[in-house]
C-alpha cells in the first residue's frame, strides 16, 4: 500500500507540473537545456565513476558484451549527450505551431494548434543517455515525465539526475516536471503504466521482454516497438562496393542498438556474381556469417538454422539468406520483420520504389546504412524511442512528436442555425 501511495504521488506532482510547465517560455526551457549540458561537463568524473559502478556489477552478473556496450559511458559518449543537449535547447518549439488554418462560410475562423501531451512515462534498461534524451525532449515539448530507469544503469542515471536537478533549480523550472523513480522495482513500473488519470502516454526502451511486459499490463496508452529485426535485401543490381560498406557498418558500428541489421538477404543472380566476395568481406570485418554452408566458399560460415531468421542477435551476427528475387525477399521481410527498419541495396530506382511501396516498416533505407533508424541522425536532435505504432507517433520520436493538438476557433458573435 505504501508503494502505491508513493507512486500516485508521484503522478500528481506530475500532473501538477505539466500544467505549470505549459506556461513556462521557451526560452528559459532552452536556457534550463545548455545549462544541464555544462554540468555534466563539469560533474563528468563524477558521472564516468557512478558508471563505472553500474559496468563492474554489470560484469560481476555475467551480462552480455552487447549490454555492457549500452551501459558504458566514456569521454566521447558523455560528449555526445552534452551535444545532443545544446541541439535540442537550439530547436523550435514544437508547442504552440499552427498546424492549419481554415475560414469557413459563415466567417469562422478555425486553426489546428499544437499543445503538450501532458505527463509521459519513460521506462527504459540499460542506456544512460536515454535518461537524457528523455528528460530534454519532454521539456522542450513541455511535458513533465516520470522516467524510470533499470537497475543495472541506477547509479548512473542517479549522478545525471542530480545534475539535472541542478540546473532546474537554478533556472526555476516548475518543481517535479522530471521526476525518476529509482527503486529499480518492477512493481514501480507496473503501477506507473496504470496511472490512467495521471499519465497521459508510456514509452518503453529495451528489450522484447520489458516491452511485453508493459504491453501486457498498461492501462496507459503506449509508444513503442517490440524488437528491430532489421533486413537489408541485395538486389540483382546492387553495387559491391556499396553492399560491403552498408552491410558491414549496419551491423558491426554498434551490434547492440535496435537499428543494427539481423537478418542479410542476397539476390540470387547478385550472389552469382558477388555471394561469396560480400560474404568474404564480412567475415574479415570480424561478423559471425550464419548461412547454408553449402552456398558459400568460406569454410568460416556457420550453419544456418530457421530460428536465426526473425531473431534478434545483438551481437556481431548475420544470418544470410539467398532468396530468388524481390517478391521473395519482401515475403521473407513481412514473416520475420518487426516492423521497425529495412533497407534495400540497388542502383534500380523502380526496385526501390517497390521495396518502399510494399514493405510497411516505420523506416525504409535504400544504400544507406540502417544505423541511421536514430533521431538525432534524422535531426530530431535525439529520440525518446522508436515507434512501430500507426497512430499518433512512428519511427523516431523527437520532441515534435511528443504533441498533441486542439482546435482555436474564432468567431464574430456567429451563431448556428
Amino acid at each position: 500500500m505504501g508503494n502505491n501511495l508513493n507512486i500516485l504521488k508521484v503522478g500528481k506532482n506530475a500532473r501538477s507540473a505539466a500544467l505549470a510547465i505549459s506556461e513556462i517560455s521557451d526560452e528559459v526551457i532552452s536556457d534550463t537545456l545548455v545549462l544541464f549540458s555544462k554540468l555534466i561537463q563539469k560533474n563528468k568524473d563524477k558521472i564516468l565513476k557512478a558508471n563505472q559502478e553500474d559496468v563492474q556489477l554489470a560484469i560481476h552478473n555475467n551480462s552480455s558484451k552487447a549490454f555492457i556496450d549500452r551501459l558504458k559511458l566514456d569521454d566521447d559518449r558523455v560528449n555526445s549527450m552534452e551535444t545532443v543537449l545544446q541541439d535540442i535547447a537550439k530547436q523550435i518549439s514544437p508547442v504552440d505551431q499552427i498546424l492549419e488554418t481554415n475560414t469557413r462560410p459563415n466567417g469562422l475562423e478555425i486553426s489546428k494548434v499544437t499543445t503538450p501531451i501532458g505527463v509521459i512515462g519513460v521506462i527504459f534498461e540499460s542506456r544512460p543517455n536515454v535518461f537524457c534524451d528523455a528528460a530534454a525532449l519532454c521539456l522542450k515539448s513541455k511535458n513533465s515525465s516520470i522516467l524510470k530507469p533499470g537497475s543495472d544503469a541506477l547509479k548512473t542515471v542517479q549522478a545525471l539526475y542530480d545534475v539535472l536537478t541542478e540546473a532546474l533549480s537554478e533556472l526555476g523550472m516548475p518543481k517535479n516536471c522530471v521526476q525518476l523513480l529509482g527503486s529499480g522495482s518492477r512493481d514501480e513500473v507496473k503501477q506507473l503504466v496504470n496511472l490512467v488519470d495521471y499519465v497521459d502516454v508510456v514509452i518503453p526502451r529495451g528489450g522484447r521482454g520489458l516491452v511485453e511486459f508493459i504491453k501486457s499490463e498498461a492501462k496507459v496508452p503506449v509508444f513503442a516497438h517490440l524488437e528491430g529485426i532489421v533486413h537489408i535485401y541485395v538486389h540483382d543490381k546492387a553495387d559491391l562496393d556499396v553492399a560491403k560498406t552498408v552491410v558491414q557498418n549496419s551491423k558491426s558500428r554498434r551490434p547492440g542498438i535496435c537499428g543494427a541489421v539481423e537478418t542479410l538477404l542476397i539476390d540470387k543472380e547478385f550472389y552469382k556474381k558477388n555471394g561469396n566476395a560480400l560474404i568474404d568481406f564480412l567475415i574479415t570485418q570480424g561478423i559471425e556469417i550464419r548461412a547454408d554452408k553449402c552456398l558459400f566458399n568460406s569454410e568460416s560460415i556457420v550453419g544456418v538454422s530457421e530460428s536465426d531468421y526473425g531473431f534478434e542477435f545483438l551481437e556481431n551476427i548475420l544470418a544470410v539468406k539467398v532468396v530468388p528475387d524481390i517478391d521473395c525477399a519482401i515475403s521473407h521481410i513481412r514473416y520475420f520483420g518487426s516492423n521497425h527498419t529495412d533497407c534495400i541495396i540497388t542502383e534500380d530506382k523502380s526496385a526501390r520504389d517497390i521495396f518502399f511501396k510494399k514493405l510497411d516498416s516505420s523506416i525504409l533505407l535504400c544504400n544507406a546504412s540502417t544505423q541511421f533508424a536514430d533521431g538525432g541522425e534524422f535531426g530530431f536532435g535525439a529520440e525518446i524511442g522508436i515507434s512501430t505504432n500507426k497512430l499518433h507517433a512512428r519511427g523516431p520520436i523527437g520532441a515534435q512528436h511528443l504533441v498533441s493538438f486542439q482546435y482555436h476557433v474564432n468567431g464574430i458573435g456567429t451563431i448556428r442555425p
